[in-house]
């Protein structure tokens, strides 16, 4: 995973993004005890395109990668042998990625999406294991939940986590 995140603080050097956290499973694994997840999925912020257009072109980014000697397999590009998702950041995965916490992985800088974004992601995507990642993220890690209840309530999650957490406490 180090490799993989040299390599995005290099594509940030190099101006090809503007900023990256760490979400998903592994940004989970910071706030929790470990469990099993099979890739590094990095959200990225862009930097604005210069012709007006609103749309997203990754191209350069693949193809830099692509020189680099990285290679495709399936929907992951593996970089030193971990295969890694890049989402490009809608709004709010642009505001995890601007909040994200700073912190260190065996030397490398790089930023991991907090407890009540990561909690705002799982539950806007719904999937069983994503629901599981929720109850750990509240079992086991210092959620600010002034913060969660605002994320929520900003993009309208908050009755989807209403409807979670009565599943999940049993009411």
């Amino acid at each position: 995973m180090k490799g993989a995140l040299k390599v995005f603080n290099e594509l940030k050097r190099e101006g090809l993004i503007k900023d990256y956290a760490i979400g998903g499973a592994i940004a989970a694994l910071k706030w929790t005890e470990p469990f099993f997840t099979q890739d590094l999925d990095i959200f990225i912020i862009l930097e604005k395109p210069t012709d007006g257009s609103k749309l997203i072109v990754l191209t350069p980014i693949y193809e830099y990668l692509k020189s680099k000697g990285y290679e495709w397999k399936g929907h992951w590009i593996v970089i030193d042998g971990v295969p890694v998702d890049i989402f490009p950041a809608d709004p709010l995965e642009r505001e995890a990625v601007e909040g994200a916490e700073e912190t260190e992985y065996e030397g490398v800088r790089t930023k991991v999406i907090t407890p009540e974004y990561l909690i705002a992601l799982f539950l806007r995507t719904g999937r069983k294991k994503d629901r599981i990642k929720i109850d750990l993220l509240l079992e086991q890690s210092r959620i600010d939940s002034k913060k969660l209840e605002k994320i929520l309530s900003k993009y309208q999650l908050s009755e989807k986590f209403r409807i979670f957490k009565e599943k999940h406490d049993g009411v």
